[in-house]
């Protein structure tokens, strides 16, 4: 064989080299994706603030195409939570689960330590919101501010019921500052979610909720239910009659993060996905128009900012639970 017959015989052979070179590069270089359906596990039962936030955003990133992998939501509300940190701990380094959470995510693991589950090594996706509380009592109760709701629940006694969301969570505590404030003696009743309770008080099988607006709102609006005071430091854009505790005399504000978190172990490549992802459906004009409705505050979130935010959240929950004899 001739040199110049010699170099054209050899010349397939470098290019189908070069190809797969730059194909190994493509490959190693591609953005993660998730290649089978996500688990999107909810905290909380059917009908609550989470839960209605959860399946929002899964319609907002099957609409615009956000994920090319659907996102399927599965409720996991037992022991307050604590059924979901379990099952998400249980599937560390598993880049096709995340968990939305509230406050549970704080309070859960502290009042059961034998769970061994410690949030800050949650991957932190993001916060999408923090979600408000507002006292709630029945409108046959003939109760339309703090001073009548307090000469009630005082006469009532301990027969006087605030219901809630699960055991030691965000309502537990915002009743036991109710009466430790008022010097009431309220009965707290926990139920397995948000959308449950708003329905024992709108149906009268409770007194009181401390329900998030999203939760009560369609019974506020159909007269079911009266606002009496918001848990916040300024009054909301939805409520502007409801006054705050800082106005009634009692400065005091507490809210509930709306997150979205990963498995511990989740690689730093599927996290800037889901990030990607959330930080998208944060800034669609539907999760907009949901913040408005539902009177959600707070700036997108995520990284070492979460984790900031999760250390300081953790204490102060860790201190409200001793205070009521939780921890």
């Amino acid at each position: 064989m001739n040199l110049k017959l010699r170099r054209f015989a050899v010349l397939p052979l470098v290019l189908t080299a070069a190809a797969f070179f730059v194909s190994t590069v493509n490959v190693a270089h591609a953005a993660w994706t998730p290649r089978k359906p996500v688990e999107f596990v909810i905290m909380a039962g059917p009908g609550g603030g989470a839960d209605k936030m959860a399946r929002l955003m899964q319609t907002v990133i099957e609409k615009h195409n956000f994920s090319p992998k659907p996102f399927i939501p599965v409720n996991k509300p037992g022991g307050s939570g604590a059924e979901a940190l379990v099952h998400m701990k249980s599937k560390k380094k598993d880049n096709h689960i995340v968990m939305v959470t509230l406050n549970s995510f704080y309070t859960t693991p502290l009042r059961q330590p034998n769970l061994r589950v410690d949030p800050l090594t949650f991957k932190p996706i993001a916060r999408m919101a923090e979600d408000t509380f507002i006292l709630w009592v029945h409108k046959d109760a003939g109760i339309t501010n703090i001073e009548q709701f307090v000469d009630a629940a005082k006469k009532a006694g301990s027969k006087w019921t605030m219901a809630g969301t699960g055991k030691g969570g965000e309502d537990e505590l915002l009743t036991s500052f109710l009466n430790k404030t008022y010097g009431l003696k309220m009965k707290y009743v926990p139920f397995k979610g948000g959308g449950r309770v708003a329905k024992e008080l709108a149906g009268k099988h409770a007194n009181s909720t401390v329900n998030n607006p999203s939760e009560a709102l369609g019974f506020y609006e159909s007269g079911d239910v009266v606002p009496i005071v918001a848990f916040t430091k300024d009054r909301l854009p939805l409520f502007p009659d409801t006054p705050t505790m800082g106005e009634v005399g009692v400065p005091y504000s507490y809210f509930m993060q709306r997150s979205v978190v990963g498995t511990p172990g989740m690689t730093d490549d599927a996290y800037e996905f889901y990030k990607g992802v959330f930080e998208k459906v944060y800034n669609s004009e539907e999760w907009k128009a949901y913040m408005k409705k539902k009177s959600l505050l707070g700036d997108f979130l995520s990284g070492n900012g979460l984790v900031d935010y999760w250390k300081v959240n953790n204490e102060t929950h860790r201190k409200m639970l001793k205070e009521i004899g939780e921890i």
